[in-house]
């Protein structure tokens, strides 16, 4: 996984040698901020590492940033396990990725031997079939696509149903993401839950939503509506290079309980990788 230009914001920021100075902890907490941190987050991260450095006569730069980072990596839950994983239902706006996550992960479960199964159900984007089928077409992976404007759900149905004849054992759908009539798509992304459910179970059914890193705080807000509406498993960050932050993984966790689960860094199918929360935050903080 790539690094951000954040930890070395960080980095220089513990290197300026103010640790010993008042105001030193308050400006952490707005370096955090900026870090797309959310304020009350900050602001307690920052109070039990000012606590527990006290508390241990902690005082050198190094130390507290190595302090730091196991805060934050303590606030970061474990990513859920997925082996067993039948149905990935992927969600965001548009133009957060949602397709060629899809895409990635179809190519990592296939490494991994399994038989995934596409399903096109962004029937509202004239380009998103034809693009997932071009995916579909380089990994050699079925995808199954109804005309544009037809129901999701019935994709998804069909796609399930595939799955039950034995045309694959994992099925990874693509959703609408158009948040300008956000009452009529979650009713539609509540549809496909019921017929996700009803036809599959919800033992092995996994609702990921997909998030741009370099969205900052309005990724958040986003988080909100979705895991409102379906009660979201976890989080893709994709767009995770130098542009991005970071500090939106803590916010997620902080304020939704939601993990993390995947990292996109970059283009290709294999530039997907789990998420790890140690290398994460000793990233976000600029320690190897």
């Amino acid at each position: 996984m790539k690094k951000t230009g954040f930890g070395e914001r960080i980095k220089n920021f513990f290197g300026l040698g103010k640790s010993n100075q008042d105001g030193f902890f308050e400006d952490l907490a707005d370096l955090l901020v900026e870090g797309d941190f959310g304020a009350a987050e900050a602001f307690r991260t920052v109070e039990a590492l000012e606590e527990d450095c006290k508390k241990n006569r902690i005082t050198g730069p190094d130390e507290i940033r190595g302090r730091l980072a196991v805060l934050l990596e303590a606030m970061l839950p474990c990513p859920v396990r997925e082996e067993e994983s039948r149905v990935i239902l992927l969600l965001g706006v548009n133009g957060v990725g949602k397709t060629t996550s899809a895409a990635k992960l179809a190519a990592y479960y296939a490494s991994e031997g399994r038989r995934p199964i596409l399903a096109a159900a962004d029937t509202f984007r004239a380009a998103a079939a034809d693009q997932l089928k071009i995916h579909g077409e380089r990994l050699s992976v079925r995808v199954v696509a109804h005309k544009q404007g037809g129901d999701p759900a019935a994709v998804i149905y069909d796609a399930l149903e595939a799955a039950g004849a034995g045309g694959g054992d994992l099925v990874i759908a693509d959703t609408a993401g158009r948040m300008h009539t956000k009452s009529a798509l979650v009713e539609e992304l509540r549809k496909i839950d019921r017929v996700v459910v009803s036809k599959s179970g919800e033992e092995g059914y996994r609702k990921y939503l997909v998030l741009d890193s370099t969205t900052g705080r309005n990724a958040l807000a986003q988080a909100e509506i979705f895991h409102e509406a379906l009660s979201l498993d976890g989080v893709i960050l994709t767009k995770y290079d130098s542009s991005a932050r970071g500090g939106i993984a803590f916010s997620l966790s902080g304020s939704l309980e939601l993990p993390v689960v995947w990292i996109c860094d970059g283009e290709g199918y294999g530039d997907l990788h789990r998420f790890n929360p140690h290398e994460y935050a000793w990233g976000f903080t600029g320690l190897d």
